[in-house]
């Protein structure tokens, strides 16, 4: 695939670097906010104008939106530019990944890709922004890229040297501060039959906070709490999950509990990380697939290929919209494409190799990260025999009360079964709390034990 011009002095250093490079010069700093956005996205649009400038992305909510609502489109006009089918894939290639190509193969008469006009609608609060440069003059991986220290708030490498450096910003990215939720999860069968898991979860996040220090976080050792309560259906109620992620892995790697119905105890849970199977995934994904990547990038090594132009899953309020019902998403092999939003934007490329010694089910995995927010939109993993294995997908939105760009609905295909796992659903339920008031006391034992007694 087409590789676009790497754009600085330190991004050309990408493909020497040593994992432990960290840090620009004031003069590459100055550029966040000018040539590129206050985060580090390119600021000027392509060279054909089908990506366009960005211009401080969504900046209010929409007329008519209410806290507490499912997010109104705030383009609900856009027409459809274009459709990549199975037929006509090949005119689309440079501007389509491994995974999509061989979706088209396995469902061709059904899967499809609906293009829109690209609009560049990521944004962020501006003490975030502000955090954001000073990140870039502090940040360094610590622990042989097991953790990350000089930074809070914001992702820590807006102008990254090299892959590891660029897979720690989608980890770190600013997603809110405290928040809870109330979404569900499907793996339908191949002939489209599915059981609805809901779940109930809160967040906590420590290196997020407008008031935190860098002396607090490096003494807490705290990226974020997590907690997560199953509600439905009844055989499964009450199974939780509690984890507290650390921001160096080495010192102290991920801390997470269990809660079990059946024996009504809270249990360490120190396997619940890399590619243990997902709670209630159907063994559909694996625990570090939350998120599309989440937790320790130590078992592999990280490659910064580059940035391309690709159609990723972009501004989907209509598959957000609370006007749907889950069955008219869920379909046999697939989502419903109706639903869903493409459109051309930059991504940053990321090949992870599994390490000499180390296990995991992905031998490979290239993700696909968005310039504008740093989330990963598109994920390709492949197996220990170099075969296309999974396909991940992020359907994002702008939550503009926040404002925070973030995926509503996560998609895996596992393309051995031909089934997929579809998570966040919450058409049907309430929306996302960005204003839940959350303290430690929130994500103890104890807590988990209380959440999960039915």
């Amino acid at each position: 695939m087409k590789k676009l011009t790497i754009l600085s002095a330190a991004m050309i250093m990408a493909f020497s670097a040593p994992a432990a490079m960290a840090k620009v010069s004031e003069a590459e700093a100055a550029k966040l906010g000018n040539e590129l956005t206050p985060i580090g996205a390119v600021k000027a649009g392509n060279a054909d104008g089908s990506i366009p400038a960005w211009d401080n992305g969504i900046t209010s909510p929409v007329a008519g939106y209410e806290k507490g609502m499912h997010h109104p489109d705030p383009f609900p006009s856009d027409k459809i530019l274009f459709t990549i089918t199975n037929a006509n894939k090949a005119q689309y290639a440079e501007f389509l990944t491994p995974g999509q190509n061989k979706l088209f193969e396995l469902y061709p008469d059904t899967y499809k890709m609906n293009v829109y006009e690209s609009r560049r609608t990521a944004s962020l609060p501006q003490y975030v922004y502000d955090a954001t440069k000073a990140n870039a003059l502090n940040a360094e991986l610590v622990a042989n890229g097991n953790g990350v220290s000089g930074a809070s708030i914001s992702v820590p490498f807006p102008i990254p040297n090299n892959g590891l450096e660029v897979i720690w910003n989608h980890i770190l990215r600013y997603r809110g501060v405290d928040i809870k939720t109330a979404r569900s999860q499907a793996a339908p069968t191949a002939g489209g039959s599915y059981t609805l898991i809901e779940t109930a979860e809160e967040i906590r996040f420590s290196y997020s906070r407008p008031e935190v220090t860098l002396d607090q976080l490096k003494e807490s050792n705290t990226l974020f709490f997590f907690k997560q309560v199953v509600r439905q259906p009844a055989r499964l109620a009450g199974t939780a999950l509690l984890v507290k992620e650390t921001m160096d892995q080495e010192a102290l790697p991920r801390q997470a509990w269990t809660y079990n119905t059946g024996q009504r105890r809270v249990r360490k849970a120190p396997n619940v990380a890399f590619d243990t199977p997902g709670t209630v995934s159907d063994g559909l994904r694996t625990t570090d697939d939350f998120d599309m990547f989440n937790g320790s990038p130590v078992r592999y090594n990280w490659e910064l290929v580059g940035k391309k132009e690709l159609y990723i899953p972009y501004n989907d309020y209509k598959l957000h919209s609370d006007s749907l019902e889950y069955d008219q998403i869920l379909k046999p092999g697939h989502i419903n494409p109706e639903f869903a939003r493409w459109e051309k934007h930059r991504v940053w490329e990321v090949k992870a190799t599994l390490k000499d010694g180390m296990r995991h089910i992905y031998k490979t995995r290239v993700f696909y990260i968005d310039e504008d927010s740093w989330q990963v939109s598109l994920t390709d993993m492949y197996d220990n025999r170099d075969e296309l294995y999974r396909v991940g997908t992020a359907h994002s939105i702008n939550y503009y009360e926040v404002p925070t760009h973030w995926s509503t609905l996560e998609i895996f295909h596992d393309l051995q079964s031909r089934r997929y796992l579809a998570m966040g659903l919450d058409n049907e339920g309430r929306m996302y709390d960005f204003d839940a008031k959350l303290s430690e006391a929130n994500f103890t034992p104890d807590a988990l034990r209380r959440a999960g007694i039915r």
